[in-house]
């Protein structure tokens, strides 16, 4: 289970780090290199240079993020950092990191949501290179994403990403499927939320109760907890019953 009722982090935590291993909090490990020393292990990552240059303000305040830091654990004990800009004129407009196995290694990167400011958000991936796959900018300024979770959900031995895209507005479940090389959109399906505006957390998340992963959001009005499966590059939805926090708890605990 991997859940993103996530809090958005405070100014203090995300000018430090997000250090540990795997679990809600979105910590984790992956394999990196650097020049000469072989690095095993990420071991954390946390957002830097706050900036108020976007001023969409979705996650109840105006803050925004210029840089994303990685830290590495060499083989020998040592640690390096690598420091990976936004750039001009985008933001990282994030409740904070996740670490997701994005290529199927075994091993995780750093998933994190990149604001172009004229052109809305998208989902990176990043590793010690730097950004190794990226979904298509939402394509409007003030337009933003929500991830679900990662997972092989269509059960075909490649992994794909999910997030709800404009979940204020259009209310889609995307499914982005890593090719070897990038990020190629698999199937989506509308009706679907998991973020309101001015909540400073994600809610929902990927659960596997036994018979394979499946995406829990909320439906377009906030009114049933939703359960979607993947099949055959098609994406399904049931109702799980009133949604409410409590409710989608335990839905994601696999206890409803």
């Amino acid at each position: 289970m991997v859940s993103q009722r996530l809090p958005r982090l405070t100014s203090r935590l995300l000018q430090g780090l997000v250090w540990g291993v795997l679990g809600v909090a979105c910590l984790g490990l992956a394999g990196t290199a650097l020049a000469e020393v072989v690095t095993d292990e990420i071991v954390g990552a946390g957002f830097r240079g706050e900036t108020d240059a976007y001023q969409h303000c979705i996650l109840g305040d105006c803050i925004e993020w210029s840089a994303l830091e990685i830290i590495g654990r060499a083989t020998d004990g040592a640690l390096t950092s690598w420091v990976f800009e936004a750039g001009v004129g985008f933001v990282f407009e994030d409740t904070g990191v996740r670490f997701w196995d994005v290529t199927g290694d075994g091993q995780f990167e750093v998933v994190v949501i990149l604001t172009s400011l004229t052109l809305g958000a998208s989902l990176a991936v990043y590793n010690a290179d730097g950004r190794i796959a990226q979904t298509p900018h939402i394509g409007q300024t003030r337009r933003w994403l929500a991830p679900v979770g990662v997972a092989d959900f269509d059960g075909d031995g490649r992994i794909e990403v999910a997030f709800v895209d404009r979940p204020h507005l259009a209310k889609t479940l995307r499914v982005f499927e890593w090719n070897g090389a990038g990020l190629v959109l698999d199937a989506e399906l509308g009706g679907l939320t998991n973020h309101r505006i001015g909540e400073n957390f994600i809610s929902g998340g990927v659960r596997d109760c036994g018979v394979g992963p499946e995406m829990v959001t909320a439906d377009s009005d906030w009114s049933d907890l939703m359960v979607t499966r993947m099949d055959s590059g098609t994406l399904a939805a049931r109702s799980l019953g009133v949604f409410t926090p409590e409710r989608l708890a335990v839905a994601l605990d696999c206890a409803l």
